[in-house]
């Protein structure tokens, strides 16, 4: 049993001090997690009877940042490190053995410079019920020698292999987050200007924008545009809408006076898989910014944000929070019977009801809803 605090949303209406006190909730919640319900259908559907949290380790740096991509064969999770402001001490993978008590290794990967996003990879072409051939994909920020690319990694062998590094001709800002579309093999991804603004990239030539990448045909297309800084994306289980974050400029001190929306927006997909349209504001996040991104089977929203993962409905409305303290959660990962949650140098393990968009297939697990062709 976990205690959960039920919102009195019509209350929280008429009254800041009301929101205030929930506020603290997360701003208290420094060694564990707290669920925070704003609907029934959070604490029945996405929590479940027998929701539990933990503090799995404290590492002495801060490990937990963002990716967080399941290997099969390796049964390790991977996350990346954040930028510690200095080249001699670069941004580092995190491997997690999740199948043997959780033990923690930083690797490094060539072609993999200071990486961000991530997402698990199949080769194109393989059925959407198949785990085979699956690697990683890395978004590898750059620096002011290496360009920012995504990067496929062979985890249980160590390879590293650039994908992309251009947009004929010029560089990108710094890839932070990517997708695959599991009917095309396109490769979705968001470029923005945290590693200029973080001072280790140089200033950007391209403007921040949402991509669509063939690996099979090498063509690229801009997408989606109008971004401060698009940061995490994704997609709904049935591949009809993508969801993209804007953390905007926040409080990088070379952040050209920008506003910070804090905004997911929604998009829909073409029919053929390729484009984008009607564009729509989804949530607004009124705790620092949305940052990773990830649908459940059921097509509710998940987010990283300044007090947890918070969670929308398909239709926006919040549901319920994941609150921690300590700046929040910049990303979280799904994994059959819950979720991992990245707290800066803190690692907690939820258990739920609710099953990740992803996970059938990066767990070997077989096709899940929304999958089927």
């Amino acid at each position: 049993m976990v205690n959960i605090t039920y919102v009195d949303v019509l209350r929280l209406a008429t009254s800041i001090p009301y929101a205030n006190q929930l506020a603290t909730i997360a701003n208290t919640s420094t060694d564990h997690i707290s669920f925070i319900s704003y609907s029934d259908t959070f604490a029945k559907n996405i929590l479940g009877p027998h929701a539990s949290q933990e503090l799995i380790v404290q590492t002495p740096w801060v490990a937990f940042h963002e990716a967080g991509v399941y290997n099969h064969v390796t049964g390790k999770l991977y996350a990346t490190s954040n930028w510690a402001g200095s080249f001699s001490n670069p941004v580092n993978v995190t491997a997690i053995d999740i199948s043997n008590n959780n033990t923690i290794e930083s690797i490094r990967y060539p072609n993999v410079n200071e990486a961000n996003g991530g997402a698990a990879f199949y080769p194109v072409g393989t059925p959407v019920n198949s785990s085979e051939g699956q690697g990683i994909v890395f978004c590898d920020e750059g620096d002011f020698t290496n360009p920012s690319q995504l990067t496929l990694v062979d985890p249980s062998t160590g390879t590293g292999k650039v994908l992309i590094n251009n947009f004929q001709g010029k560089n990108f800002s710094s890839i932070n987050d990517v997708e695959q579309h599991y009917h095309t093999g396109d490769l979705w991804f968001t470029d923005a200007r945290y590693g200029y603004w973080q001072y280790f990239r140089p200033e950007p030539v391209i403007r921040p924008q949402v991509y669509r990448f063939s690996p099979k045909t090498g063509v690229v297309q801009a997408v989606a545009d109008d971004f401060i800084a698009p940061n995490g994306i994704e997609f709904s289980p049935d591949f009809k809408y993508v969801y993209v974050t804007d953390t905007g400029s926040h409080t990088f001190p070379n952040k050209d006076n920008l506003t910070d929306p804090a905004t997911i927006y929604r998009f829909d997909v073409t029919n053929d898989g390729k484009r984008l349209h009607n564009r729509q504001v989804f949530a607004y996040s009124a705790y620092g910014f949305p940052d990773g991104i990830h649908t459940d089977t059921e097509g509710n929203v998940y987010s990283g944000c300044g007090d947890g993962v918070q969670v929308w409905n398909p239709e926006g409305e919040l549901i319920g929070k994941f609150a921690v303290a300590n700046g929040g959660v910049n990303n979280f990962a799904f994994v059959p019977g819950g979720m991992y949650i990245f707290n800066a140098d803190k690692l907690f393990k939820v258990t739920l009801k609710a099953e990740g968009r992803t996970v059938k297939r990066d767990f070997a697990l077989g096709s899940a809803k929304g999958y089927k062709g």
